[in-house]
């Protein structure tokens, strides 16, 4: 594991000599630099990663019920053939809100922002992030744009899909697009100033000892997508420039009546987004490494090859936006090319599913509710990347493109992979931000509920799709009517999934048992502070001796049975405290009979 040496060993008084854990005295959450910590002032313009980090989550959180909202709305109206709850207009609009703030305002900043914000310098063994004043300002940037792009869709809303295609875009749309892009240009400067930071963090503020074969792979994760986020970012914002200048000027950019090209919006556009594909699942994906390393007490298997296969994803995702286009004019030799780097792109993510199925093999594996979360994102993010095979291959996306096939792919890849991730590492990680453990059966009810109404949901779509239902349409053929009521009824099951983390997390904020430092007797320089951490984490630099993971199951074995022998002399404890407080009462009874 990540160790440190005596002489920057932690403060361990959140372990009496009783065996209880309690809460630390002074922490991020009720202090700021050596002053009481619990004004609006000392959160608005805290430049404590940690409550940074806490903002984020408070912010991603209302902006993804709002994006279900849309998407509740999208799968009651689809219960009829004919539509049944809204008009055609507002059903785009409904559907453009869904994707415009799921994948801008949810899906790219989430795990960067919250999990990425709080527990990147604490792996590192730092004190901040390199330019914290820098890390507040992409908050208010995000939650800038993120009020700009509601008051956008509330006021009128915005009907061309999260794509904004031209001409729709520039020509036929009387809705609010200029003000929405205006949303999304100053989230995407917040992504790459989150992006910039961990860079930099990561290059110059590790540990003594903390070599590159040393980290984590969640660092090694956003790593890659944080150069992801700084390269491919303002090519999104030159588009969506380019795109608000020609629907207010007419300047003939895309408009081919003045010498524009529609296509080029879309190459510009996909350069961005499939690579804002791995922005979106590469941070789940090492959150995927931290988790199934502890909870099957095995180190990672085949780490560099893992380490690797995330820079890998970074690169070769720069290559393979034509895949979007094989309906356009695009030449069909630049299709081939594309359809093969496609199929390049899916050998790095086979690499990390492979190895933490080995890392699973033979492993002391604890089915917790973070493992649980983990074991549904490897088996809908194999799901999702075997499908996509279908749709990178220019005969079967000849029929299948701009159907639900590829709602569905999409979703598999996106909602199954990165939010169960994403769920797995605030489940992993909760205690240390807060303090507090959840209650671990609402937990586990939770990700398996997720787990099946996500299939209930989104699998019948596959069928869907290769039937031939078109996406985005607000009425279907009644034939296809029996798998869109599985769908909805799906959807009803992973609205309640959702909600349930929700409901138990806050609750657990009070009423949960304290944690204690490391609840899950993981590694990693994060788990040697207290919980919750304090402001500068660490009270001497950490300095680190061995590599990440260094699990031993001959130990955690002894440490079980200690734990239990602890737990049964507590319990004994007790329950002979209880008897003696009725042994009086016993008493009296005797001696009035």
């Amino acid at each position: 594991m990540s160790t440190i040496t005596p002489e920057g060993a932690p403060d361990q008084e959140q372990i009496p000599l009783n065996g209880r854990a309690h809460m630390p005295a002074d922490h991020y959450l009720n202090s700021y630099q050596g002053r009481e910590g619990h004004t609006w002032k000392s959160w608005l313009f805290t430049l404590d990663h940690k409550r940074i980090a806490i903002l984020y989550l408070v912010s991603v959180t209302l902006m993804f019920f709002l994006g279900g909202f849309g998407a509740m709305i999208v799968r009651l109206n689809l219960l009829s053939p004919h539509g049944a709850i809204v008009e055609p207009q507002t059903y785009n609009r409904m559907f453009s809100m869904h994707g415009v703030v799921m994948v801008f305002f949810f899906l790219v900043p989430v795990i960067p922002a919250v999990l990425g914000n709080f527990f990147i310098p604490m792996m590192l063994g730092a004190k901040d992030l390199a330019f914290p004043v820098v890390n507040l300002l992409s908050w208010y940037l995000y939650v800038i744009g993120a009020l700009v792009g509601i008051t956008a869709m509330v006021a009128g809303g915005v009907d061309t899909g999260w794509t904004f295609y031209t001409p729709l875009s520039t020509q036929y749309a009387y809705d609010n697009v200029s003000l929405t892009i205006v949303g999304i240009f100053l989230a995407g400067f917040s992504s790459i100033l989150t992006g910039l930071n961990f860079i930099i963090t990561i290059h110059k503020m590790r540990a003594p000892g903390l070599t590159w074969f040393r980290l984590p792979l969640f660092v090694w994760a956003h790593y890659a997508v944080s150069l992801l986020q700084v390269l491919a970012t303002p090519v999104l914002a030159i588009t969506l420039l380019s795109l608000a200048v020609e629907r207010i000027a007419h300047i003939g950019i895309f408009d081919p009546r003045l010498g524009g090209d529609p296509v080029l919006m879309q190459h510009m556009f996909w350069f961005y987004s499939h690579p804002a594909v791995y922005i979106m699942i590469l941070p789940g994906m090492g959150v995927v490494s931290e988790v199934v390393a502890c909870f099957a007490r095995r180190p990672v298997f085949g780490y560099k090859f893992v380490a690797f296969a995330s820079i890998a994803l970074a690169v070769i995702s720069f290559l393979v936006w034509g895949h979007h286009m094989f309906m356009t004019t695009q030449s069909p030799y630049a299709s081939l090319v594309f359809s093969f780097l496609s199929f390049v792109v899916a050998i790095p993510s086979a690499i990390k599913v492979f190895n933490w199925t080995a890392t699973l093999y033979k492993g002391s594996i604890r089915l917790d509710t973070p493992m649980l979360y983990c074991l549904g994102f490897i088996g809908l993010f194999t799901i999702g990347g075997m499908t996509g095979l279908h749709l990178a291959a220019t005969g079967t996306d000849l029929h299948l493109h701009d159907t639900y096939f590829v709602i569905a792919h999409f979703h598999y890849i996106m909602v199954g992979g990165q939010v169960m991730a994403y769920l797995a590492g605030l489940h992993y990680w909760w205690p240390k931000m807060t303090g507090r453990l959840y209650p671990e059966n609402w937990g586990r009810t939770a990700a398996i509920l997720l787990f099946a109404g996500f299939n209930l949901t989104f699998f019948p779509q596959f069928i869907l799709g290769y039937e031939g239902m078109p996406r985005r349409y607000p009425v279907y053929a009644p034939e296809f009517q029996v798998l869109n009521v599985l769908s909805t009824a799906g959807a009803s099951i992973l609205a309640l999934g959702y909600l349930l983390p929700f409901v138990y997390l806050f609750w657990s904020l009070k009423n949960g048992r304290i944690a204690g430092p490391n609840p899950w007797r993981a590694t990693g320089l994060e788990w040697q502070t207290p919980s919750p951490p304090p402001t500068f984490n660490f009270d001497r630099t950490p300095i680190v001796k061995i590599g990440p993971y260094a699990y031993n199951p001959e130990a955690d074995e002894l440490a079980d049975a200690r734990d239990d022998m602890e737990r049964a002399r507590l319990e004994y404890e007790e329950t002979r405290a209880r008897l003696a407080e009725h042994e009086p009462e016993r008493e009296e009874t005797a001696s009035g009979v």
